[in-house]
């Protein structure tokens, strides 16, 4: 489908803009960015930070099915993109995570993939048999408990 020929539906004027902005071609930028938050635990990661948690148990939490090495993986991983901050403060308690400026910019956008998933992705088709997140096919509207 040729993205130069004129636009219609929900969500023309933001494709127009983003054209405008970037070229109707690919977009580096936006494909780094993408592979970042889209990253397999990565934005459940960022959305428990949002919450207010901060110590790895906070997110471990937070978080079911994530192990602990996955989870410290992932951590380092935003830290090293500016997305999260360690902290050790020298009393009990261990580290303690924050999201930067840059972490705190994706609220948004976290907020706007929960209302899309709150509509778009049903319940018990939201993680498959290998604990895999997926749409739901065709675009049935469905609910996700605990989103949006």
């Amino acid at each position: 489908m040729s993205r130069s020929g004129p636009r219609t539906g929900r969500g023309s004027v933001e494709r127009a803009q983003l054209d405008a902005d970037h070229g109707s071609g690919y977009c580096a930028v936006f494909h780094r960015a993408i592979e970042l938050i889209g990253r397999r635990w990565n934005g459940v990661i960022v959305r428990a930070l949002l919450a207010g948690g901060q110590r790895f148990s906070d997110v471990r939490a937070a978080v079911p099915g994530l192990s602990d090495r996955l989870l410290a993986e992932r951590l380092r991983e935003l830290e090293r993109e500016g997305v999260v901050t360690r902290a050790c403060p020298s009393s009990a308690g261990g580290a303690r995570y924050s999201l930067t400026a840059k972490g705190e910019a994706l609220a948004p956008v976290v907020d706007a993939v929960s209302s899309w998933a709150a509509t778009w992705v049903e319940a018990g088709e939201a993680t498959s048999g290998d604990g895999r997140d997926r749409a739901r096919p065709g675009g049935t509207p469905g609910r996700v408990p605990g989103v949006g």
